[in-house]
């Protein structure tokens, strides 16, 4: 299996894209480490342990430097080293750039940006010299498209692309890949949220009109993205880094919806 012995740790992990990429890191042999602030994280590490896996978890907020700083470092000596990293974990709530408040915006960059970087910097000492691999989950929202209400997620994930390119060029000389992948619609909980925080009437209406605007007329699964992941993880991928790879159905591929024959 392509990611047999290798030791992946995952943010974001319990639920959602982190778990299918979860689900598919174990299903080619990754030992994984699921970071998660979620309620659901140790159901989703019970279920997953006794269906034969070896996984952990930790609950952790990813804001919090020193308490993710402490338990990377339990990771790493636990296993000498960490091949893996994914920087799933992200936040998305919809507010128009006015009305906006301070607070919100920080709950954003302080997660999406500052999160993803507080675990790269704690995980970085373990995934020298190793052919390692990590993957920043960006988005096509921010440096592709965007919608009305996004402006705050759009410049976390358009960041998380700078992030990808400047980090990737630091770290070929350790033999560290850094890429990005660029999800389009995938049908998680955080999608569903925001169809219900855009009708709460008739939130299935909302997916629906979203799946008919992609050319594959429908969205993605978490596990289609953690196949994805899984190939930037192994060496399979071993001449791709500081790129941005998108996942999207084709959602970004039609120049006008309103032209045709």
């Amino acid at each position: 299996m392509k990611l047999n012995g290798k030791i992946a740790v995952v943010t974001g992990g319990a639920m959602g894209n982190g778990l299918g990429i979860v689900n598919v890191f174990l299903k080619y042999g990754a030992k994984v480490i699921i970071l998660d602030y979620s309620d659901k994280l140790e159901n989703t590490v019970n279920e997953l342990k006794n269906s034969g896996y070896e996984i952990d978890g930790y609950k952790v907020d990813i804001r919090n430097k020193e308490e993710v700083t402490k338990i990377i470092n339990q990771v790493g000596s636990k296993y000498g080293k960490i091949n893996i990293l994914v920087n799933n974990a992200g936040v998305c709530k919809l507010d128009t750039f006015e009305n906006m408040d301070d607070e919100l915006r920080d709950f954003h960059f302080d997660i999406n940006i500052k999160g993803t970087w507080n675990v790269t910097k704690a995980t970085l000492p373990y995934m020298k010299n190793i052919n390692a691999s990590i993957i920043n989950l960006s988005s096509v929202t921010g440096p592709m498209v965007a919608d009305s209400g996004e402006v705050a997620y759009a410049t976390t994930k358009a960041a998380l692309i700078g992030f990808t390119k400047g980090l990737s060029r630091e770290l070929v000389d350790y033999s560290i890949r850094v890429n990005a992948i660029m999800p389009g619609y995938i049908l998680t909980p955080m999608v569903e949220n925001m169809a219900v925080e855009t009708n709460k009437e008739n939130s299935n209406s909302v997916i629906n009109s979203i799946a008919s605007a992609i050319p594959m007329k429908r969205l993605g699964t978490p596990e289609e993205l953690g196949e994805l992941t899984a190939f930037l993880a192994s060496d399979e991928s071993s001449y791709i880094t500081g790129q941005g790879i998108v996942i999207d159905g084709g959602s970004t591929l039609p120049e006008t919806m309103s032209m045709g024959v």
